[in-house]
């Protein structure tokens, strides 16, 4: 049997990074995969989470195109250049067979150089409005697999497939029990109020106001700030409910190297919209409260939050009306009604999908 070489690529966020690195995880488990390499950024985040990888990481600086032709698009389309080319003597060097890539800028000059060198990939798009790269690259793909059914139609390629976006294991393996107990909880009520890595500061000032009156309701609340975020919460927490520290109903850390602990312990969320974020909700059967980033490419997360809403799975509070009063009404709608709690996770475990990994790596061995 010939073994086959891949190469991954996809970067900037987690949106795109756990994607590809679920997706990479999977075909090392093929008896016929040969080797991984990995193409990102050397200065992003998908640099340090790759580093515990068994696959080989392949640097390539490049960055998000300026919006306006000045000096500095001129000076980006020169980076480019460099990247494509750098990824064309990776490709003459290590020959991979086929490269999966997951959008973003990061993508963008492998893609071009698999384009180059007649090496076949396939795209994965997670957002219910695809990215640029994505649109741009999707004529040329063997196939593309998307999260929603609603992007097929805004994507040129016949070979469209729908596998929701690839997800870890451990979602359709660890219990919330299991997961209560790695993070030292009880087994009651849970809230997670997350922003992504990075953390959301609307939701953490919103969050920080009413730490201390969901924990008087015994509910318990694990925050995660984002690293960046994460003095500043405390300053704020130290001055308003001090005694935050000693409180066992709550949890405050500027990141979890876990998520899926954290997710599968919760029954509630408080959350941004990006694609990755929702399927992993899902995954875990989750109520939650969507207030997607007002900025995101082509307005993104606040689409992706209205298709949740849309289908029962989910609340919605735009991000310039997030307080403390607006985001506690929009949690006790869940904490006062058993019913309908349990009908928001339902309809967002029915809309969860474990096997997208397993449908994006036959569309990869298929190229």
């Amino acid at each position: 049997m010939a073994k086959k070489t891949y190469f991954i690529t996809g970067g900037g966020t987690g949106g795109h990074i756990y994607p590809a690195i679920a997706v990479a995880d999977a075909l090392l488990e093929q008896s016929d995969t040969e080797k991984i390499y990995y193409v990102g950024n050397p200065n992003n985040l998908e640099a340090s989470i790759t580093a515990d990888k068994n696959y080989t990481f392949l640097p390539v600086n490049s960055s998000g195109m300026p919006r306006k032709a000045t000096l500095e698009f001129f000076v980006w389309s020169f980076k480019m250049l460099l990247a494509w080319l750098k990824c064309c003597f990776y490709i003459l060097k290590y020959k991979p067979d086929a490269i999966f890539g997951t959008g973003g800028y990061v993508s963008a000059p492998v893609l071009c150089a698999g384009m180059t060198m007649k090496v076949p990939f396939v795209m994965h798009d997670c957002d219910a409005n695809p990215g640029l790269v994505t649109r741009k690259f999707a004529p040329f793909a063997k196939s593309i697999s998307v999260a929603f059914d609603v992007e097929c139609d805004k994507l040129h390629n016949k070979n469209c497939v729908v596998n929701g976006n690839p997800i870890r294991k451990e979602f359709s393996t660890l219990t919330k029990e299991k997961a209560r107990e790695n993070l030292g909880l009880e087994n009651k009520l849970t809230i997670c109020i997350m922003g992504g890595s990075q953390g959301a500061k609307k939701i953490n000032e919103a969050s920080t106001g009413i730490l201390k009156e969901l924990s008087s309701r015994n509910i318990q609340v694990i925050f995660q700030t984002g690293k960046r975020n994460y003095d500043d919460v405390i300053k704020v927490l130290n001055n308003v409910y001090p005694e935050y520290s000693n409180d066992k109903n709550v949890i405050v850390r500027p990141y979890f190297d876990n998520m899926v602990e954290v997710l599968k312990a919760s029954d509630i969320a408080v959350s941004r919209a990006g694609s990755l974020s929702i399927s992993e909700l899902c995954a875990s059967a989750i109520a939650s409260v969507f207030v997607p980033y007002p900025y995101a490419a082509a307005d993104h997360q606040r689409k992706n939050a209205k298709y949740m809403l849309n289908n029962g799975a989910g609340l919605y509070i735009d991000d310039s009306a997030t307080n403390s009063e607006t985001l506690l009404k929009k949690i006790e709608m869940l904490t006062n009604d058993t019913e309908f709690l349990k009908s928001v996770q339902q309809k967002a475990l029915s809309l969860a999908k474990y096997d997208g990994v397993d449908g994006i790596v036959k569309q990869i061995k298929d190229c």
